[in-house]
């Protein structure tokens, strides 16, 4: 059986606010306790949530540097001067270099794009990466997500004649980079009004802002923006203020206009045009794109995401898209022997943490192996395997509330290097301190994780009965829309719930559950339902034993068609009928 969680309501909005929004509104009570969650407490708030406009964007003149990051790169432009765009090999980096890229291309032919390779050069600005610059005559390099903290990176391009623009999202430390510019709106100094922006928001920024100073119309980067949402939602920032407007009309171009690149990953990804949604970016579309650096190169994604014809993005998509085959099967291998060993116990530690390691293991996979370990025993989690030079690297994953990043940090003396935040980090060590490391993290795990933090939490919004999902209702709730960190899809409680005898297992091993639901109060409405990785739970609902659910609301795309669904995020077993 799945393991059990805890179901806990969000904390409500002032009742009175809500009934006055619900009536100058005219919307169902449940739709203004969703508003007022998210701070959206009047009228003019409400417009405003449902209605994002570009005019909105904050000036981008505002970020720390921005005068000097348009100047430098406009000098480059009327000189002549060879530009490199350089940024990671993730989806937000790949997404940032082909905005910037393309923006530029515009501009000058003077201009190419460097990825580095994921286990040659590592994370961020290599050294390898300023020599090829170097040594192809490029007197400019603009850094995308990453470079924040490459302060000798820069001061080795200075002794080189390169000069550095930085634009990054990370958080920086003490000292910044002696860059011509460093964008970033986590600098300290930088009195920008949104700090949350994606790699690839930055550097929108900077094309933006470089559009304002030399007359640019603003019309020509809209195409652009189908890159920006694919970043913002694969990244996982925050879906509100400046991104939630860049997010609504990235995902307006993706629907509408997607440049061939995309287009090629929404064709191979089977996905329905017009119709897509976050949901699709970061479980099809980000993927795809995401397995080009961890199974070949993260250079692909920007050829493909720069892809001028249909053909071409076509036959570089499908590379990718086979990459991504052989990803998910390294994946489900790997997964497997990881969850085996643990419940075998040939695992280095399954305490308060789950620990394991296989020196055979693919280095590109480990972090996404580590969440499913997490999805399974729910413990903080770290997966080594070999990596060069003899030493073994790891991805470590937390569970809701536990500082991973700040254990790791604690056992700093045993490591060759790490990185990474709360939820998620990488660490390198050497082999022999394995035993030695394992101790310590547990000992600081053990001392520090409470118990509210062992198990999952379903966090609802509100209870619903089925009668209240109506057309109208739903129309409202997709303008809610586009959903992602700081604007969740809502999710619901309906207790007193069965199945009306049509449910079946479903998937290519059976483990998900296609139902048609009922509730006992309101017996002649009944909604479709489907329940990921939940058939344990099949016998009891189809000896017609009652359920409580809690679930989010999508509209599923079929062949043209469109059903309402409800996607199941657990279920509470009532009382067996007598």
């Amino acid at each position: 059986m799945p393991i059990e969680k805890e179901w806990k309501y969000r904390e409500s909005g002032d009742p009175a606010t809500v009934r006055q929004l619900s009536s100058e509104l005219g919307v169902d009570p449940v739709l203004a306790e969703l508003l007022v969650q998210r701070g959206v407490c009047t009228f003019e708030q409400a417009r405003s949530f449902f209605r994002p406009n570009l005019d909105d964007l904050h000036d981008p003149f505002l970020m720390a540097d921005m005068d000097k990051a348009v100047e430098r790169v406009h000098q480059a432009v009327v000189s002549q001067e060879k530009i490199l765009v350089y940024g990671d090999y993730d989806v937000d980096g790949t997404t940032a270099v082909s905005l910037v890229y393309s923006f530029l291309h515009r501009l000058t032919r003077q201009v190419d794009f460097y990825i580095p390779e994921r286990y040659d050069e590592g994370y961020g600005v290599s050294y390898k990466g300023i020599d090829w610059a170097s040594e192809n005559g490029f007197k400019l390099i603009i850094t995308l997500d990453c470079g924040i903290k490459a302060n000798e990176k820069v001061e080795y391009a200075r002794e080189r004649g390169i000069d550095m623009i930085i634009c990054d999202h990370h958080l920086p430390e003490n000292e910044l980079p002696k860059a011509v510019a460093v964008l970033d709106p986590k600098r300290e100094d930088c009195n920008y009004p949104f700090d949350d922006l994606s790699g690839c928001g930055v550097g929108f920024k900077l094309v933006q802002a470089y559009s304002v100073r030399y007359g640019i119309p603003f019309e020509t980067l809209i195409p652009l923006m189908d890159l920006l949402v694919v970043s913002i939602a694969s990244d996982l920032v925050s879906v509100t203020d400046e991104n939630r407007i860049l997010a609504h009309f990235g995902l307006k171009q993706l629907n509408s206009n997607p440049r061939e690149g995309l287009l090629a990953m929404i064709q191979l990804s089977g996905l329905e045009p017009n119709h897509l949604t976050i949901d699709d970016i970061v479980f099809k579309i980000g993927p795809r794109i995401n397995a080009a650096g961890r199974m070949e190169s993260g250079r692909i994604a920007v050829e493909l995401l720069t892809a001028s014809n249909a053909a071409e993005a076509i036959r570089i998509g499908t590379e990718i898209n086979e990459h991504n085959n052989e990803r998910k099967n390294i994946d489900r291998r790997i997964t497997q022997e990881a969850l085996e060993m643990v419940r075998s116990g040939n695992c280095l530690s399954s305490d308060n943490a789950t620990i394991v390691y296989n020196p055979l293991w693919h280095k590109g996979v480990v972090g996404i192996v580590a969440s499913r370990l997490v999805e399974a025993f729910y413990k903080p989690t770290i997966v080594f395997t070999k990596s060069q030079g003899g030493l073994v690297t790891g991805s470590a994953r937390s569970v809701h509330g536990f500082d991973l990043y700040d254990a790791i940090e604690s056992c700093a003396d045993l490591l060759e290097n790490f990185g990474g935040h709360l939820y998620a980090a990488g660490l390198t060590l050497k082999e022999e301190n394995i035993p030695a490391f394992c101790e310590r993290i547990e000992k600081a795990i053990s001392g520090t994780i409470i118990p509210e933090m062992q198990t999952p939490v379903v966090e609802i919004d509100a209870s619903l009965n089925f009668s209240q999902i109506t057309p109208k209702f739903l129309r409202i709730l997709k303008q809610f829309q586009p959903f992602g960190p700081g604007n969740h899809a809502p999710v619901f409680r309906t207790d007193n719930v069965y199945d009306n005898g049509m449910g079946r297992k479903v998937g290519a091993e059976g483990g998900h559950l296609k139902l048609e639901l009922i509730q006992e109060s309101h017996p002649y409405h009944h909604i479709s339902s489907i329940a990921f990785n939940m058939a344990d739970f099949y016998d009891s609902i189809k000896a017609g034993n009652p359920i409580d659910v809690c679930y989010s609301i999508v509209e599923n795309y079929y062949r043209g068609t469109a059903n309402t669904q409800l996607r199941i995020k657990d279920i509470h077993e009532r009382e067996e009928l007598v």
